[in-house]
């Protein structure tokens, strides 16, 4: 049986949390696989929050220690995706 991940993060504030978030993607990039982000940007404005995707690699027991690192972060919510196969 094998188990893909994906996480969906919604940061409310990405300017306030920018710094401790892509520390914490830095220090598990190892269990990354592929990273898309993005956030509202028009002439006038550039939103404070932004979205996250992660398709993880590793273990299960590696990318519950990642998501519990990330729920410490102030202004994150995570929805996770799980494939079982």
């Amino acid at each position: 049986m094998t188990e893909t991940r994906i996480l969906g993060l919604l940061i409310s504030d990405r300017i306030k949390e920018a710094g401790r978030t892509q520390h914490t993607l830095t220090k598990y990039a190892r269990l990354i696989r592929t990273r898309l982000g993005f956030h509202e940007l028009n002439d006038n404005v550039c939103s404070r929050a932004g979205v996250v995707m992660i398709h993880l690699t590793g273990t299960a027991a590696e990318w519950d220690v990642f998501e519990d690192e990330l729920r410490l972060i102030e202004g994150i919510e995570i929805q996770r995706m799980s494939f079982v196969s």
